[in-house]
């Protein structure tokens, strides 16, 4: 890859960016803070997800957003920025953080000192370490003072490292994590381990408190659990691991005892209604289930139901999550698989050399 020196050569540009949030927040913010004419959308259902607790945070940065559809929601229109002289922006992180590591990505650009100040809770912020860490390896040093005030110094400029380790991606690794738990057969998954910055890698530890034996490497963690010992309940506040923790709703199906998620009213804005999505698929299998607005109550059956039908709502998650029921002794139908084409499309072929059991 080759960088521009923080400058886009084309600054006329219509991006469709499908119902990837990870795309969509961040380039919005960049795109923001340097300018230009730029139409940034998506599929129906991105156009569902708020943004706009990050496009009032650019605004008071100076930049030129519109709304073209609904207020607080993509699509957008962005224009020239206008540097008004303001230096403290704040910004609200209780519905993604997301919208903060935009922010903080994007405004080194303008070569200019910022105090971001946080209103209310900041959610995840294991992923805003994340954050920081990259953009030091970058030669951008933030000073984070307790999640509450993050200050980008003046004069910060990106610089490429000559090298760079990427992870592999925790959140993904959670499937196979789980299949270790569930199927008391030894997983071990490489590209992760005990130093990994990604706050996900922490799905592990929750394996362990309800059962798991796990063995942490440099570059791998392994889970195994002995078959005498049972699977344990768990109430879980998952602020922390939101990702990861929909494997934990399929985990809840091993217990055999009510099992409970809370601080996952994140899951609400992502690529679907994740709560509701989890109840009605759950349910399926013949699981009593209850939704609070932050939280969901899983009981599981005394027999699971066979060759249940899930739906995946165009959600990569939802397939790899229910793809483990098949590892609790019934068979389970995965429509639309090819949803987990948006963050690993070889996903079921490899879940089958594990298991063998995906057609």
């Amino acid at each position: 890859m080759h960088g521009t020196g923080g400058r886009f050569p084309n600054r006329t540009t219509d991006l469709f960016l499908g119902n990837a949030g990870t795309a969509f927040r961040p380039l919005t913010a960049a795109l923001a803070v340097l300018g230009g004419d730029y139409h940034l959308h998506g599929v129906p259902r991105m156009h569902e997800r708020p943004i706009g607790d990050l496009v009032d945070a650019l605004r008071i940065a100076g930049a030129d957003v519109e709304y073209l559809g609904n207020e607080h929601y993509p699509p957008l229109h962005i224009g020239k920025r206008q540097d008004r002289g303001e230096r403290v922006i704040p910004i609200k992180g209780n519905v993604s953080s997301q919208f903060l590591t935009a922010l903080l990505m994007a405004l080194p650009l303008t070569g200019q000192a910022f105090e971001i100040r946080m209103v209310g809770e900041l959610i995840s912020k294991p992923y805003i370490d994340i954050t920081l860490k990259l953009m030091a390896q970058f030669g951008v040093q933030v000073a984070n003072e307790d999640y509450r005030v993050f200050k980008i110094p003046a004069d910060a400029h990106y610089h490429a490292p000559e090298h760079l380790h990427v992870e592999g991606d925790a959140s993904s690794a959670s499937y196979f994590l789980a299949a270790g738990l569930i199927a008391a057969t030894p997983v071990r998954v490489t590209g992760i381990g005990a130093n990994s910055i990604q706050g996900d890698v922490a799905f592990a530890r929750e394996l362990e408190k309800i059962g798991a034996d796990v063995v942490w490497g440099e570059n791998f963690v392994e889970v195994s659990r002995p078959k005498e010992r049972a699977v344990l309940a768990f109430d879980l506040d998952a602020n922390h691991i939101p990702d990861a923790a929909m494997t934990l709703a399929i985990v809840a199906l091993a217990t055999g005892q009510t099992c409970t998620l809370r601080n996952i009213g994140s899951w609400r804005v992502k690529e679907t209604d994740r709560i509701a999505a989890m109840a009605n698929e759950l349910r399926k299998l013949g699981a009593k289930v209850v939704e609070e607005a932050e939280a969901i109550h899983i009981t599981p059956p005394k027999m699971l139901t066979p060759d249940a039908v899930i739906d995946t709502y165009d959600d990569h998650r939802m397939a790899m999550c229910f793809s483990l029921v098949s590892l609790l002794g019934v068979p389970v139908v995965i429509n639309d698989p090819k949803c987990t084409h948006k963050t690993f499309p070889t996903y079921f072929e490899v879940f089958s050399s594990l298991t063998g059991t995906a057609e």
